[in-house]
């Protein structure tokens, strides 16, 4: 991590450099072995050959049932799977990084979604701008917002100002947190008072209101 973050400190007299980053110390995918050796820590989140191993550390099944980690991951197959890579501190240190954008990388078709899919936003205004101070909240939904929107070229999108698609949410800054955790991944955070997606209420009163207002977006593209 501090070579990564050296190189892109380097990059940037040179060009522009985004770095993207959701706040969690673990990852999530499918269960292939890359990953597990990479891990420190590997808790199987779904398995369709051995469903009773949700939720169960990796090396305790390959423990009970006496095989290899190749034989273990190939007798879970197909099944998906919690990986610890990363350490706290590095994560504060790239989350605090003034140009890194603030994304959730999450997949609502998971079986057993990471917690960044629920989590992420409401993780970073209440756990790391508000209670630990990490940066200031006017940075952390600018780097959540105007940065996404530059880095993947979306025209009128991410800034508030007449003209623009009226995306927005509406939050209360002393309460909004995530709930969501690996454990129960899909816990509604609180806080979140409502959310509009180009100028139509999507959720208010802590419910969906039935609306589908999204729209795909391009790069770049024309109104």
């Amino acid at each position: 991590m501090k070579k990564t973050l050296a190189a892109i400190e380097q990059a940037r007299a040179h060009q522009c450099v985004d770095l993207d980053v959701y706040p969690y110390i673990a990852s999530s995918t499918v269960l292939i072995a890359k990953s597990v050796a990479m891990s420190e820590r590997v808790l199987i989140t779904w398995s369709r050959s051995h469903p009773e191993c949700a939720g169960r550390d990796f090396e305790d099944i390959r423990r009970e049932w006496e095989v290899s980690v190749e034989e273990a991951i190939a007798r879970l197959q197909p099944a998906g799977a919690i990986y610890y890579q990363m350490d706290e501190d590095d994560l504060r240190r790239v989350l605090a990084f003034e140009d890194a954008m603030i994304g959730s990388d999450g997949l609502p078709h998971d079986e057993f979604p990471h917690p960044r899919l629920w989590g992420t936003f409401p993780r970073v205004l209440g756990h790391y701008s508000r209670d630990l101070g990490l940066f200031p909240l006017e940075q952390a939904v600018r780097r959540m917002t105007a940065v996404a929107a530059r880095v993947f070229g979306l025209q009128d999108r991410g800034v508030v100002r007449e003209g623009a698609f009226a995306d927005l949410v509406v939050f209360d800054a002393s309460t909004v947190i995530d709930a969501a955790s690996f454990a129960s991944p899909k816990k509604q955070s609180a806080g979140i008072r409502e959310v509009i997606v180009n100028g139509r209420p999507v959720w208010r009163g802590s419910a969906w209101t039935g609306s589908r207002p999204g729209r795909i977006l391009r790069r770049n593209s024309a109104r």
